[in-house]
């Protein structure tokens, strides 16, 4: 009996070790709508937690210290019966080793989007169909923020979670919600997101992931590999200049630099100093609208 209750505990341990890829925070907010009933909000907004959080995205296992944090914020400006528009913020970052700091790498808003909910109908999902807006929508950030981390730990890595991810938009675009096609007059939808990530134009974009984090700033927890650390992030921000060769002013090297910027005239303003002139030549080029701030690196 003691050794049946045994194994029992066993696997009940080894159950709560694994957990679900996301740990995400979820919000819905609605500033510009005026309704006496807001409970029908909350429960949207833990009904997405729920969706997020519980589904098994990948076929690995994490422990619960191993989530990948996120965040998702649904800004609704409008409301017809069980339609609603408006806006999705997501934000990412990645825990750098041996720190408290965790460093921004998809920091995006999409403005393009709409969908049917019925309050406490079940969010349902299916890779191969597309069977509502707002859990393609988030599905497909899912993988995209998954497909990211892993990029950034190891080269190249992330390619079946885009793959994931187009495979969404395919689905979607027999659709009539807007975000998921080529045309429409932009070039900076789900379309393009996916599109970009999976290009072989944008590998030099995908390598950095890899050698800005995991050679750069997760060495910078021991002094002597500082100034490693910072060549590394140097070289591999020189490499972005190959993709804008091939994609000037591209979506993927916008959302880049509005993650980064901050955190870049940070490495490079403190601690030990490298010489960073033709570093600063190549982000004027890349990322004109903060040369002010780039003025500032040392």
């Amino acid at each position: 009996m003691k050794f049946w209750i045994g194994l029992f505990s066993i696997i009940l341990i080894s159950q709560n070790l694994n957990a679900q890829e996301l740990n995400a925070r979820v919000q819905v907010l609605t500033p510009n709508i005026q309704a006496t009933n807001k409970q029908i909000y909350e429960t949207m907004e833990t009904s997405i937690r729920e969706f997020l959080n519980n589904r098994k995205w990948t076929d690995e296992n994490y422990a619960l210290e191993e989530r990948i944090e996120c965040q998702f914020v649904i800004t609704i400006d409008s409301r017809s019966n069980n339609t609603y528009s408006g806006n999705l913020q997501v934000f990412y970052s990645r825990p750098i080793y041996n720190s408290d700091y965790a460093s921004p790498i998809l920091v995006h808003r999409d403005n393009d989007l709409t969908f049917d909910y019925l309050e406490f109908d079940r969010l349902d999902f299916a890779p191969n169909t597309f069977i509502s807006n707002l859990t393609s929508v988030l599905a497909f950030y899912s993988y995209i923020i998954i497909g990211l981390d892993h990029d950034s730990y190891s080269p190249m890595s992330g390619t079946d979670y885009y793959n994931q991810a187009q495979s969404i938009v395919g689905n979607a675009q027999t659709s009539n919600y807007g975000g998921w096609d080529s045309f429409g007059g932009s070039n900076k939808n789900r379309y393009w997101l996916v599109d970009n990530l999976i290009s072989p134009a944008f590998n030099n974009y995908r390598t950095c992931l890899y050698t800005y984090h995991r050679q750069g700033l997760d060495l910078m927890h021991k002094s002597a590999q500082i100034r490693t650390a910072k060549m590394n992030i140097k070289e591999a921000l020189k490499s972005l200049k190959k993709v804008n060769d091939q994609r000037r002013n591209s979506f993927l090297l916008q959302l880049w630099f509005d993650a980064k910027q901050a955190e870049i005239v940070k490495v490079f303003s403190d601690g030990e100093q490298i010489p960073t002139g033709d570093l600063k030549e190549v982000l004027l080029e890349l990322d004109p609208n903060n040369a002010t701030e780039y003025q500032k690196i040392r």
